[in-house]
């Protein structure tokens, strides 16, 4: 997903150096949803990581 997300940066950059501001505008806000919901996932399956294993260890 994290790959997902530079992707759609690395377009929306290109896109706006060539002067597609619509599709540059599309592919940030795709990178930003992307990127966001990547580090919501992360920390989601941190917090579960450390339950489990505290359970595992007890």
């Amino acid at each position: 997903m994290l790959k997902w997300a530079l992707f759609f940066a690395i377009v929306a950059v290109i896109a706006g150096l060539l002067g597609f501001t619509g599709v540059a505008a599309g592919a940030a806000s795709i990178a930003k949803f992307l990127f966001v919901l990547f580090l919501i996932l992360c920390v989601v399956f941190l917090v579960l990581g450390f339950i489990v294993s505290k359970k595992i260890v007890d």
